[in-house]
């Protein structure tokens, strides 16, 4: 952005009642475009911002079911992602393989649950514990999980945070990782997941390449309306970033 002569502007919502404000401040012609980030699946903001004309790219698929044309985002494949490290787990030999969900009002969290399930199928759902994307949840999450079902012997977390919770946890219970139970992560937050104790395998996402292509689509939108008038989503299609996953000492 400062590439191009543009000034970021940071607005933050820490719940609902903040969204009237920000729909208010980008209404009143402050803004050029906006880049949008961490929707939930019922979140009021996106109409919010459409309803105030506002170019808009988001980081993350939104949750668009209202029938209205769809909107300009870019996102990491967050099931292909999740199908690997399943898969993963399979092939060393791992049966009892759990998933700790991200919090479900997101489509990421959504999505690495699909890929769990394309490759577990019908598993014992006693092995999915709903969680939040933070330590603490891990670590709640784990305990869960280890009441459940104490011949879990692997676990895919829906993040490194979430992750980092569950390895305090498998530690304070003497279980062994990866020898007892294998963990991996996702997003390789560093230097989340390289000083995790053991350095944890995860699914790489480009998070800095995702800001880079969503105020590219932005930038590009924004000259085609200059141009024509035209609506800015109309010279832009949405993006979809491979996965990689990262293997090191937990799996």
């Amino acid at each position: 952005l400062t590439a191009h002569d543009n000034q970021l502007v940071l607005l933050l919502t820490e719940g609902r009642a903040d969204h009237a404000r920000v729909a208010r401040y980008l209404a009143g012609g402050h803004v050029d475009g906006a880049l949008v980030f961490s929707l939930h699946l019922d979140d009021p903001l996106p109409g919010l911002i459409r309803n105030a004309g506002v170019p808009t790219v988001f980081g993350g698929r939104p949750d668009w079911s209202d029938g209205t044309p769809g909107p300009v985002y870019v996102d990491s494949d967050n099931r292909g992602g999740a199908r690997a490290a399943v898969r993963h787990l399979v092939d060393l030999g791992r049966s009892r393989i759990a998933h700790i969900t991200g919090a479900l009002d997101q489509t990421s969290a959504v999505d690495r649950l699909d890929g769990y399930r394309d490759v577990v199928g019908d598993a014992d759902p006693r092995l999915v514990v709903e969680s939040d994307f933070t330590p603490g949840g891990g670590e709640r999450a784990m305990r869960e999980l280890l009441h459940r079902c104490p011949d879990v012997d692997a676990v895919f977390a829906a993040n490194d945070l979430t992750a980092l919770g569950a390895l305090r946890v498998l530690r304070e219970r003497g279980r062994r990782v990866p020898d007892d139970v294998a963990v991996i992560g996702f997003d390789d937050v560093l230097p989340i997941a390289e000083e995790a104790d053991p350095p944890l395998t995860t699914v790489r996402q480009d998070i800095e390449e995702m800001g880079r292509l969503m105020a590219r689509l932005l930038l590009s939108g924004l000259a085609g309306r200059t141009r024509d008038a035209a609506p800015a989503d109309a010279a832009a299609s949405s993006v979809v970033l491979p996965t990689t996953l990262i293997r090191r000492a937990s799996a």
